[in-house]
């Protein structure tokens, strides 16, 4: 109620990018606040040993994750894993700085709690992150998103993401290959069959064919069905640890507008075919990889669909900004309620149990 009836309207007020920066700016002082983090743990932290889990060797408190794109720099890390989340994924981080798209890049639709993005990985670079991940004390789950530099040409995709994993995993619990994002010219020709073997393929051969952390793919809802599953298959054949589901999409027909601004739209209207994609996810790879589900979440209940549908792990970004801090806790304390009321000790138990109905 704090946050909408008093922070929400002071920061929709601003330009959404002001907004984020704003926020971003308090975080990063608020390190310096003397009990400040242990006060949000104490506030913003549900704990239960039903949402606990550990997957590849990483155990995860909870299984509500913040979606990269929130925290750009790596700065804010420090104070988000305080705020109720599992794990936290930073980036998008790519092997050059580059400022991103021209402004206004940011676009908010509370009517149907959409955002429409092209930011373009605005980041300081992969040097400049491992600066900033050298100074943070480890506590928590995070995740390295990494994209490939807008001036890098295609051919040369691999190289740009193998900087940026050699530079950074060390800081990382897992990694992931972000080929998916639409602000980035080309890049989401990288999903086409072939061109997803060369970039999987050519990035492992510089790791010896052993990575060494997880490392995740993360694909847009604007594949066909047929292509989805094409490289989930992919993913199986080349010893990928796991799949995010899902980017933004193009499609904005959801916004009834003539002329929407161009990007990536995420939030309320996405749920659908995200949760879509979730479900064909399980179906295909039957347990055998892990399902980070993302798109539309804002609430316990869109939280429980995912999960039903096959996803192992949830992320939220656009649900976290209309619905405010709280929705971690809200989402976290729902599920516990669910499997206490279902009888199940285990958050595995939820995953893909929507099938059987």
């Amino acid at each position: 109620m704090f946050y909408h009836h008093l922070i929400k309207p002071i920061l929709f007020h601003l330009d959404p990018e002001s907004a984020h920066h704003l926020v971003a700016t308090f975080l990063s002082l608020s390190k310096k606040i003397p009990f400040f983090h242990k006060t949000l743990n104490l506030l913003f932290q549900y704990n239960s040993k039903r949402l606990e889990q550990t997957i590849q060797g990483i155990h995860f408190p909870n299984p509500v994750g913040l979606a990269a794109g929130f925290d750009k720099t790596t700065e804010l890390f420090p104070t988000m894993i305080h705020m109720g989340f599992g794990f936290i994924e930073v980036g998008t981080i790519t092997a050059k700085a580059q400022p991103g798209n021209e402004q206004p890049r940011l676009f908010r639709f509370p009517n149907v709690k959409a955002l429409v993005n092209r930011m373009g990985f605005n980041n300081p670079g992969a040097d400049n992150a491992e600066i900033q991940l050298k100074k943070q004390s480890k506590m928590g789950v995070r995740g390295i998103n990494a994209g490939k530099s807008k001036v890098t040409a295609l051919e040369d995709a691999v190289s740009d993401y193998v900087y940026t994993f050699k530079k950074l995993l060390p800081y990382g619990d897992y990694a992931v290959i972000n080929i998916s994002s639409p602000n980035t010219p080309g890049l989401r020709s990288l999903q086409s069959k072939q061109s997803l073997i060369d970039l999987i393929v050519g990035i492992q051969k510089e790791f010896s064919n052993s990575f060494p952390i997880p490392l995740y793919l993360k694909f847009a809802p604007d594949l066909s069905e047929e292509e989805l599953i094409e490289n989930l298959n992919v993913c199986l054949e080349y010893k990928i640890s796991g799949v995010i589901l899902t980017n933004t999409t193009l499609d904005k027909q959801s916004l009834g507008e003539t002329n929407p601004p161009e990007g990536g739209l995420s939030g309320g209207p996405l749920f659908q075919k995200s949760l879509r994609f979730v479900s064909l996810a399980y179906q295909t790879l039957k347990g055998k990889i892990p399902i980070i589900g993302v798109g539309g979440i804002d609430s316990g209940e869109k939280a429980l669909q995912m999960i039903e549908a096959g996803a192992n792990l949830i992320q939220i970004y656009t649900g976290y900004i209309y619905e405010g801090p709280f929705l971690p806790y809200q989402i976290c304390s729902y599920l516990d309620k669910v499997m206490k009321d279902r009888g199940y000790n285990s958050i595995d138990q939820l995953v893909g149990s929507g099938k059987s109905k």
